[in-house]
């Protein structure tokens, strides 16, 4: 995943913004405990959107510890669960691929990175697929078919999408209930395209340049990775269309403890950002959010009406 699946930190409360960091924490000791060492360096937001998402019931008591983005001070966490254990596997093992799937499609040198991050992540991995043999089997067919696509240059955009959410919906397997299975999956599936998309146009110049496929340029006909007015316009529909799916869908899971950052990240965030990559705006460095450990709400942010 990308981290562009943020909450709009500078709108909520610091009630809000210490339950988010709790729980991004959290999914990072799992990561750790679970998965060993290198794994903790996959964190993102969008993987602790997921861990949100997996989390039912009643609110846990919190942990305290030190890590290496605070290893003087003590910060308090949410205990390892069941949630934040499928998301830290499949998290590892969407990461994994990814890393092996960046390795084909770059050049020799930079493949290089790529190989060589996968190979500090191939113990995790091991375990990880180990654990969850159906999202890692899911996971490795959707990429290579994905592959396939971009080999091929398919100029559909849907159908790029579709194949990358279908690999993300298959994350709503595992759970126990027919009901979630179904509610879960389309959540996923529109955010996944979502996703994609997004990662697509965030990525126009960079691709114009490379020349790599983009399937957002293919299908809107653009140069040099430039938007024109209607392009944008129509894209922008496209985007917010897949966030209402997933608002819908968000709609008829039960409420939870989180589920009031789960609709701001939805309901703001999402938008917040597709308005920034089209805009040209978007900061992707802080999309691992350890900005997030020492976050402090800036003065004079305008609060949800």
């Amino acid at each position: 995943m990308f981290g562009y699946v943020r909450p709009p930190l500078g709108q909520l409360e610091p009630a809000q913004v210490d339950q988010f960091r709790q729980i991004y924490c959290g999914l990072c000791h799992t990561l750790k405990k679970r998965n060993g060492f290198w794994a903790q360096f996959i964190l993102n937001y969008d993987f602790t959107f997921l861990a949100l998402l997996l989390s039912q019931g009643e609110e846990q008591s919190l942990c305290q510890g030190r890590c290496l983005s605070s290893p003087v001070k003590k910060k308090c966490y949410c205990p390892q669960s069941e949630a934040l254990e499928l998301a830290a596997d499949q998290s590892v093992i969407l990461a994994y691929w990814q890393l092996r799937d960046h390795v084909v499609d770059s050049g020799f040198f930079k493949a290089l990175g790529y190989r060589v991050a996968g190979l500090l992540l191939r113990g995790a991995y091991k375990k990880a697929a180990k654990a969850r043999p159906q999202f890692d089997q899911t996971t490795r067919v959707q990429l290579d078919v994905l592959h396939q696509l971009e080999q091929d240059n398919c100029p559909s955009m849907d159908e790029a999408a579709h194949t990358f959410a279908q690999l993300l919906s298959a994350v709503a397997q595992e759970m126990d209930s027919d009901m979630d299975k179904r509610v879960l999956g389309q959540l996923l599936y529109h955010l996944g395209r979502w996703i994609y998309l997004i990662d697509g146009a965030d990525d126009l110049q960079k691709d114009a340049k490379s020349g790599n496929y983009n399937p957002v340029a293919l299908r809107y006909e653009l140069t040099d990775g430039q938007w024109t007015s209607q392009s944008k316009e129509d894209f922008g529909h496209t985007l917010d269309h897949s966030i209402h799916m997933v608002a819908t869908a968000l709609e008829l899971r039960p409420q939870t403890p989180w589920t009031s950052l789960l609709e701001a990240t939805v309901y703001t965030g999402l938008f917040a950002v597709g308005h920034a990559v089209l805009e040209g705006t978007f900061e992707s460095k802080i999309g691992r959010g350890h900005d997030l450990l020492n976050y402090r709400k800036p003065k004079n942010v305008e609060e949800h009406p």
